[in-house]
């Protein structure tokens, strides 16, 4: 349906011709059953002719193709109100509010149903959230409309705009932030907070949303100043104490995170988020048990909390008991229970099962999660392998060859990349417990330079980059390497060489290397069937959405072989790779292997790296904390029977090299 016939559509619904619309939104529909624009005009009809229940039902349809659709909450909130159901009525409203929080109709729908039922204190925050709204210039308002629906580009048109005619405008430059963050654009999203705090320092938003995008950046310190702020001028805020402790957390400061968590605790006893941050916190310190305990907390007294059962599944070594299992897919049948904690309980009850070699379960439940994670994102594996193409088109041997010797000389970045689940965490840990390495985290510096050249004078500007490297001059090489060097700095405790483990790293190795031309690049590399399944079966706090679906992360595996043979081709002899079987294998003679490519001494600390006392904040913490092991070396052929889509994918040139069979 074009534009001009979804216009006729809504004019008719404007003008109260209901029975006609919807039989225009049917028609379409019989072509197109997926329009989301279609099914929600398709409800509003049916509502506005009190047909409820068809209404929901379109309802419902709508919110599992698109998951966070303010307006399908904001209109299952109309039909319940329009029903007197009050409280189911009120739970959409705070829903919608919480997709898009520019829903005025939705504010003033839980400010009624509050009211009407006597609750004066929550009446009162909707009442000055609604006034702060409807306080904006209709401008912004607009923009955070669009920016909640995925229209990034259309709402930076029109906040640039706004923002010409009014410069300093704080709720301007923020909204303007939030779109180059969810761009990925973090350091104009850093410039523009950085800025609008300067202009309105008691904006409490704002600065919140600077010490967000400082933890993205991975600016810890400067993050946890700015939470120090907030909190001095609000010792017993919760929410800033709580602030505070996840900012010391992420400086490394663990004691000082545990103590501020028991404080919250002291405050708001048995809070579910306090304690699963708690938990997350004892885990990367490796105190097992006493994460477990405050994971257990939550799900005895919050047993709709979904990320504390996921947070469990994912210490990797926790088996639930026969009631917690009860428990979860009792939840999971709970139709109250939200989007994101019906998506956590699926990946644990994927795990649940298959601890129990329960396969068929195990992989349902797995599946599940995976399909809701997918209808949240706007992936596209078409568009990831024209990025990969346009790797290779740019970064030819000519183009390497003729900028060798430019970019910072610094030997001291180790980079270990590939895909995710591919046992990278590994590598860095046994490279971390050599004295003259430090183990740092996955950090972005690579990524928001790929974005910074990428991206021109626009935020949502695209197709700059790779093409850009062939145009960059020696100066600019050198200077983007220095920055790296110096920006990383904040991450190491002192050694010669630190490590980079950022998976995603792969994709810019040309770029790496006309940067950082004596960085060591190694390629942590697993079987295609162990590594995607085993992606497939993680929940990502966030990127890697590739990972959703079989079809998806079989591509991208293959596209991610073919772009590094074309590394291997332009750069002979300067990627190492290491597979993860061998190091089960052979640890000691893949130790000295990585450590010879390193140009580092053999220590035998590297062989016992399980004794090694860091912090790990990856999946795989629990698991690099104990001895080499094979288990996990063939789980997937226990669910071999469900992973065709995957092998499909993968194709059978990939498949034969591992002599594994299409059927």
């Amino acid at each position: 349906m074009d534009l001009e016939q979804r216009q006729a559509i809504q004019q008719q619904i404007t003008g109260g011709h209901f029975e006609a619309a919807l039989e225009a939104c049917e028609s379409a529909l019989a072509v197109s059953p997926d329009d989301a624009d279609l099914l929600y005009m398709a409800a509003v009809c049916e509502r506005y002719l009190g047909r409820y229940d068809p209404a929901l039902t379109r309802i419902a349809r709508l919110k599992s193709l698109v998951p966070e659709h303010g307006r399908a909450f904001q209109e299952e909130g109309h039909v319940y109100r329009d029903r007197g159901e009050s409280t189911a009525a009120l739970r959409a409203y705070a829903n919608a509010c919480q997709y898009n929080p520019a829903l005025i109709s939705s504010w003033r729908g839980q400010l009624d149903i509050l009211e009407q039922q006597g609750r004066a204190p929550q009446a009162e925050l909707v009442r000055e959230r609604l006034a702060q709204l409807q306080a904006l210039p209709r401008p912004l308002l607009g923009v955070m409309d669009l920016i909640s629906q995925g229209k990034l580009v259309k709402a930076e048109d029109i906040c640039r705009q706004f923002l010409q005619k009014v410069p300093h405008h704080v709720e301007g430059m923020r909204l303007l932030a939030d779109i180059g963050a969810r761009l990925g654009v973090l350091d104009d999203a850093e410039f523009l907070l950085e800025s609008a705090v300067a202009f309105q320092p008691d904006h409490v938003q704002v600065r919140m949303d600077y010490i967000q995008v400082l933890r993205k950046r991975q600016k810890f310190q400067a993050a946890l100043d700015q939470a120090e702020i907030l909190l001095a001028r609000q010792p017993d805020n919760v929410q800033f104490l709580s602030l505070y402790a996840i900012e010391s957390m992420q400086t490394g400061d663990y004691d000082k995170a545990l103590a501020v968590f028991d404080r919250v605790l002291e405050k708001v006893p048995g809070d579910p988020f306090t304690l699963t941050s708690r938990g997350h916190a004892l885990k990367t310190v490796g105190q097992y048990e006493a994460a477990v305990d405050s994971y257990q907390q939550v799900i005895e007294q919050h047993p709709s909390h979904g990320e504390a059962y996921y947070s469990l599944a994912n210490l990797k070594t926790y088996r639930f008991d026969d009631r917690q299992l009860h428990r979860m897919l009792e939840q999971q049948g709970s139709p109250d229970l939200n989007y994101m904690d019906r998506v956590y309980l699926a990946f644990a009850l994927g795990k649940a099962f298959e601890d129990r070699a329960e396969f068929e379960q195990g992989f349902n439940h797995y599946e599940t999660g995976n399909r809701l994670k997918k209808a949240q994102s706007r992936y596209s594996a078409v568009q990831m392998r024209e990025e990969f193409d346009a790797q290779m088109e740019i970064c030819t041997a000519e183009l390497l060859s003729r900028r060798q010797g430019s970019g910072c000389p610094a030997p001291d970045p180790i980079f270990i990349l590939g895909l995710p689940r591919a046992g990278s965490t590994l590598l860095e840990q046994i490279l971390a417990s050599h004295s003259q390495v430090d183990g740092t985290l996955e950090l972005p510096n690579i990524l928001s330079l790929s974005q910074k050249l990428r991206r021109g004078d626009r935020l949502s500007a695209d197709r700059k980059y790779p093409d850009t490297l062939a145009r960059l001059t020696d100066k600019e090489l050198q200077a983007f390497g220095e920055q790296y060097i110096e920006d990383t700095r904040i991450h190491r405790a002192g050694a010669p060489f630190f490590i980079d483990k950022m998976p995603n790293n792969f994709r810019h190795i040309g770029l790496i290397k006309l940067m950082l031309p004596n960085a060591k690049i190694i390629d942590a590399r697993r079987h295609p069937m162990s590594c995607c399944f085993s992606g497939y079966k993680q929940l990502f706090a966030e990127g890697q959405e590739f990972s959703y679906s079989l079809e998806d992360i079989g591509t991208y595996y293959r596209d991610y072989l073919d772009l590094m043979a074309h590394w291997n081709s332009v750069l002979p002899g300067e990627i190492l790779k290491v597979d993860h079987e061998d190091v089960v294998d052979d640890l000691e003679g893949q130790v000295r292997r990585i450590l010879d490519f390193c140009g580092l001494p053999f220590e035998q600390g590297c062989v016992d790296y399980h004794k090694t006392e860091r912090n790990v904040r990856t999946p795989s913490s629990e698991q690099v904390r104990q001895p080499i092991f094979r288990d996990s070396v063939d789980a997937w052929r226990s669910f071999e029977p469900w992973l065709g889509p995957l092998k499909t994918a993968l194709g059978p040139e990939v498949l034969s090299h591992y002599g594994i069979s299409m059927t």
